[in-house]
């Protein structure tokens, strides 16, 4: 186990922080459902956080890997989108699902689900005028995340979500050239709406203690992508696969987090029972560990091929009545 909650933050970084809380405005402790307020991954002019948020995106000069692979990402964002098609293919609504996973999966999706677009996730001060959400994963390798916080678990992180933008933009043009409006997005930036959400709705997997997705084909160890569209789609489902039942239980995330941000009772946010990370504690290791990760490293989801397996158990447990969690080594 690692040294847990006894991480200080450098003056440096704590100096650029503003006096408002990242929970109070992550809405922390409220019991009246409300958008969520940016508070990180925006432009930095429009949230508290902003020099704080410009500060971690320096940090990234003093490792040129980190600071390359940024830039390359980048150059991928700045892509031009392909243009719409002027005639409109019309087709059924479960057909155009089924042909645009088709499409995302050559692009190198590993995950496609959809969700019908919730008001509710748009960012104040945000407008958002697509009625369907196709949320797209990128499988990460669970090896590198081990080895956060350390620069390899980064490099994977930020290596892939540059190949989020690659399939969310992929996936777009596919839809752009079938003459439907479509716009791609991927990490790290927030973009408009909530992605966590989106793909819980989706039917990706279920939320984690850690504050992550944990899928049945990958656990956590993956990253979202999107794209925003008005083509007639099917909504997925979401899905249990026993993450509340074992985490309930499981105390790793908890345990081993460096700066402590982690607890092992949900907390209401913006009306909302849920497992929530404390931004306040979070992001200054965050910050000075170019991304951390840990708590995804660590997870007994994260080994290779051990979802299903995991997910096949708790199941089963839960049917027949047992309360404890399976043991692995």
């Amino acid at each position: 186990m690692r040294e847990h909650g006894q991480h200080v933050p450098s003056a440096e970084q704590m100096a650029l922080w503003p006096d408002i809380s990242g929970n109070t405005i992550n809405g922390l402790g409220e019991t009246t459902p409300r958008n969520p307020t940016p508070v990180m991954w925006h432009p930095p002019e429009i949230i508290a956080h902003g020099p704080v948020q410009t500060w971690f995106w320096e940090q990234g000069v003093k490792q040129p890997e980190i600071f390359a692979l940024r830039a390359e990402r980048q150059r991928v964002i700045a892509e031009a989108d392909a243009p719409i098609a002027a005639e409109r293919v019309e087709m059924e609504p479960a057909h155009f699902a089924a042909r645009i996973a088709d499409a995302a999966r050559a692009g190198g999706a590993d995950l496609v689900g959809i969700a019908r677009a919730d008001p509710s996730w748009v960012f104040e001060g945000y407008t958002f005028d697509f009625p369907w959400i196709v949320m797209l994963g990128v499988a990460m390798d669970p090896e590198q995340l081990k080895l956060a916080p350390e620069v390899p678990a980064a490099v994977e992180v930020v290596t892939k979500y540059t190949k989020g933008w690659r399939v969310a933009r992929h996936t777009s043009n596919w839809i752009r050239g079938q003459g439907w409006r479509a716009q791609p997005h991927s990490g790290p930036d927030a973009g408009p709406v909530l992605s966590i959400p989106a793909a819980l709705a989706a039917g990706f997997g279920q939320l984690g203690k850690h504050g992550s997705i944990i899928s049945r084909e990958f656990g956590p160890s993956f990253r979202l992508a999107s794209v925003f569209t008005d083509v007639p789609l099917v909504a997925g489902q979401p899905i249990d696969i026993g993450i509340e039942d074992f985490c309930n239980i499981c105390r790793r995330c908890v345990d081993d987090c460096p700066p402590g941000a982690l607890g092992h009772e949900q907390q209401m946010v913006r009306g909302e029972r849920k497992w929530y990370v404390d931004f306040d504690k979070c992001f200054p290791y965050f910050a000075e560990t170019h991304g951390c990760a840990v708590c995804l490293g660590v997870c007994p989801w994260t080994k290779t091929g051990r979802a299903p397996e995991l997910s096949e158990r708790m199941l089963r447990r839960r049917a027949n009545g047992t309360t404890s969690a399976p043991r692995f080594g």
